[in-house]
């Protein structure tokens, strides 16, 4: 499994202090720009920095296994291993790989032709717990074990590793010699971590040996317990450690569930945890009303009971104190719990004051997913007309804007700001314009006001080439389950009695009969002519980063192209297709002097289907966001006449049983970033596969939408050597994933760390890896301050 799928949707925290840069670590600073928001560690000099000390840190959940590579590792896993065994190379505050002096003197391609060879040169200090020297015998064992030929290892992946053609010791012990039979760019992302042979030399131990245990580590930690009672794993300083000592005793990870995590920062369950805007949000009150009023008071002004207004008041005392004995038995308990409730919260306030949010922006970054397969959307000018019509600013500042983050656009799919991949490609789709949106739709046939002949309620969105799919009988319904159900926005809403537009259809099946309004057509003028001119600029833009690209321009190779959601939109007419003029539709008979025709109203319709999208979001506690930019979405695509059906499902089942089924039309997600996108992102963007038995074999495309051209620049990059050129390509891919319209970027996520004040070189990591050693608790001002005197 990738880097990006082992922390897909789950996504993860990372990075601390970037390390020198080594040989072999790439091209000029400036490429990719700036990050988008730095890192919020509380950097610390190390001597400011106090040796010993405990800290507990908050994980999503213990591992199940300890093996990065296996298909069931998770970020706590990843976490580990980053502090137990080594890491050739780790990512600076930037997201770009570097080497790792603690491990590594040197690691450059030495040779190009006639085949590309690495040559690593180890630190001579680097050994493995038991004594052993890290050296080609621990780089064979994990070759061998990932590179795919044997089938008794259980892998998740073998990129990279499959390119391999030897490896063998160099001049002497220290030095390893690694040649590959085709030319690999990313060949830094390999071996990092680095297992000992002793769990890659077998199938036995790598499948089960490294599952609970790790016997032998090489970090600035050891592996300790791991405590499944008290959902623990403690990792203690290691003292075969070579490089600088690590500051902390022990670094204990904790699994706490994210809502609870405000009640264990507040019990000092743990002192380092990532939290949501809820959590965020009490701790700036807690250090705001300690600000106002400092020292223990009374309850404070919010929380529980803090709504209560002064007649309710009055009226629970009644109650309480009345005579109706039963009444007043059942007031007094309510009474009693809610005053627990208030205190209880008050302390936790009072706890929370110690702490400090940090904040910057994950490695990761979410779109909106456009699923091809079939339907409106297996049309590429409806998924471009769909992202033309999308604010993407207005989208990111709803997220990032109330956290003090920066909120500008995500401008690739490929690397984020500051990262050297990085370029904003959008233009070779076009950012927000209304005009040229209704301009594609009315170019693709759909048409405001159009007839309706479907039977109402029916969907033109892919899940009605397969049914219902909306498999809502997986999850709980009703009041406190988080299903909040079906909401079509752009039609009307029986449930609250609100209507949106009138004059068009309503949920549950209802026609409404259209006021003499009758069939319209588009207002914007020449649409056909206009699509055919935006089709003609959005490759033109494309081409335009093609230029340096011999061999034929970017226009001709995709006319050549053949995507999955052309194959469906040249496939045949939608199931239940309403039947053509003069032939008896599906609506019930009426008398025919009082029928008239149903039409879509101000919404879009074809072929007598109206254009209904399904839009999938996660109803679970932590998604608040995500559900208030999908429904600004809904409100955007309801000005250009696209209606959506907003249902919300329960998260257990968002990936597995819509997401990667397919069962969705829009939806969104995200994708953590990458320093090595030729490797990671390629399956994210591969073009689909028929299968044997028809299906389609998506990889990690699920929205389904790809070309044989993206897959070649792909291809070019991950075995092109200069790794200019090899950006250049990935660059180039981007811009034709944007023109393909299939997953719109629109902002990097947030990421909020609650931490002890006085905790030094940890938090919000950013694009980052961690620099655990450097970790711990900042010395006394007093301690510090005659620490310098004795200097």
């Amino acid at each position: 499994m990738s880097q990006r799928r082992r922390r897909s949707l789950a996504l993860l925290t990372s990075g601390v202090l970037a390390l020198p840069l080594l040989a072999g670590c790439g091209a000029g600073d400036d490429e990719g720009g700036p990050v988008a928001a730095g890192q919020d560690i509380a950097a610390t000099a190390r001597d400011k920095v106090a040796d010993g000390g405990v800290l507990r840190w908050a994980v999503d959940a213990l591992p199940d296994t300890l093996n990065t590579f296996q298909a069931d590792a998770d970020a706590t896993t990843n976490r580990i291993a980053g502090a137990v065994l080594p890491q050739l190379f780790t990512l600076d505050d930037k997201g770009r790989p570097v080497a790792n002096p603690d491990y590594l003197e040197k690691a450059e391609v030495v040779e190009r032709e006639p085949k590309q060879v690495v040559l690593y040169k180890l630190n001579q200090q680097a050994v493995w717990s038991d004594g052993r020297e890290i050296g080609a015998a621990d780089f064979v064992a994990q070759w061998r074990a990932l590179n795919g030929k044997d089938s008794a290892y259980w892998t998740a992946r073998n990129a990279g590793y499959d390119r391999i053609e030897k490896i063998e010791r160099g001049k002497t012990d220290l030095e390893v010699k690694v040649t590959f039979a085709k030319p690999y760019t990313d060949w830094r992302s390999l071996f990092t971590p680095l297992y000992p042979k002793q769990v890659t030399g077998t199938p036995d131990s790598f499948n089960e040996g490294a599952r609970g245990t790790l016997k032998v580590t090489a970090g600035p930690f050891n592996l300790g317990a791991i405590d499944k009672g008290t959902g623990t794993a403690a990792l203690t300083r290691n003292a075969r450690w070579w490089g600088r000592p690590a500051k902390l005793d022990s670094l204990v990870l904790t699994a706490v569930p994210r809502a609870q995590r405000p009640a264990a920062l507040a019990a000092g369950k743990v002192d380092l945890a990532e939290i949501d805007r809820a959590g965020a949000d009490r701790i700036a009150v807690a250090r705001r009303d300690a600000e106002r009023s400092p020292g223990p008071g009374g309850a404070p002004a919010h929380g529980p009971g803090a709504s209560v207004t002064p007649a309710q008041a009055t009226l629970s005392w009644a109650v309480a104190n009345g005579s109706d004995e039963g009444k007043a038995a059942t007031e007094r308990e309510t009474r009693a719990q809610n005053a627990e409730a208030a205190k209880s919260y008050a302390d936790e306030q009072s706890a929370l004051r110690t702490f400090t949010v940090r904040k910057s922006l994950e490695p990761a970054y979410t779109q909106l997913a456009l699923n091809g397969a079939s339907g409106p959307l297996a049309d590429e000018r409806v998924r471009r007309a769909v992202a033309r019509a999308l604010d993407r600013k207005e989208l990111a500042e709803i997220v990032l804007k109330p956290l003090g983050l920066p909120a500008k656009p995500v401008g690739s799919h490929v690397a984020l700001a500051g990262q050297r991949a990085y370029a904003d490609n959008s233009d070779a789709l076009g950012g927000k314009d209304i005009h040229a949106a209704e301009a594609l739709l009315a170019d693709a046939g759909w048409r405001r006001g159009g007839k309706l002949t479907e039977p109402s309620g029916a969907k033109a969105g892919s899940e009605n080439a397969e049914g219902d799919g909306q498999d809502d009988s997986k999850t709980p319904s009703g009041p406190g389950t988080g299903n909040d159900g079906l909401y079509i926005v752009g039609q009307e809403d029986e449930r609250n009695g609100d209507t949106l537009e009138r004059g068009i259809p309503a949920v549950g099946g209802e026609a409404f009969v259209q006021g003499g309004r009758g069939e319209r057509v588009s207002p914007v003028p020449a649409a056909a002519l206009h699509a055919e001119e935006q089709k003609a600029a959005l490759l033109a833009q494309a081409d335009a980063l093609d230029a340096k690209n011999p061999g034929g321009s970017a226009r001709a190779a995709d006319d050549a192209d053949t995507t999955a959601a052309d194959d469906a939109k040249r496939g045949p007419a939608r199931d239940g297709e309403a039947p053509g003029p003069g032939k008896v539709g599906t609506a019930s008979p009426a008398p025919a002097p009082a029928k008239q025709a149903r039409t879509s109203g101000n919404m879009l319709a074809k072929d007598g289907k109206a254009l209904n999208l399904r839009f999938v979001l996660p109803a679970g506690p932590g998604s608040e966001a995500l559900r208030t930019v999908g429904e600004r979405i809904a409100q955007m695509l309801r000005k250009v006449g696209v209606s959506t059906e907003l249902t919300k499902v329960a998260d257990e089942s968002f990936f597995k049983d819509h997401i990667a089924s397919g069962q969705y039309d829009l939806a969104l997600y995200s994708w953590p970033a990458t320093a090595y996108p030729a490797t990671d992102a390629r399956p994210i963007f591969a073009k689909p596969e028929p299968a044997a038995d028809g299906s389609l074999l998506v990889e990690q495309n699920y929205t389904r939408v790809g070309t044989d051209h993206i897959d070649q620049l792909f291809d070019q990059a991950l075995g092109e050597l200069d790794e200019d050129a090899s950006r250049e390509l990935m660059r180039k891919a981007d811009a034709r994933i944007w023109a393909a319209a299939g997953s719109i970027p629109l902002y990097q996520r947030p990421e909020l760390v609650a931490a002890k004040s006085n905790l030094a070189n940890a938090g919000a990591f950013g694009l980052g890896s961690p620099h655990f050693q450097d970790i711990g608790w900042k010395k006394p001002p007093a301690a510090a301050k005659d620490e310098g005197k004795k200097k």
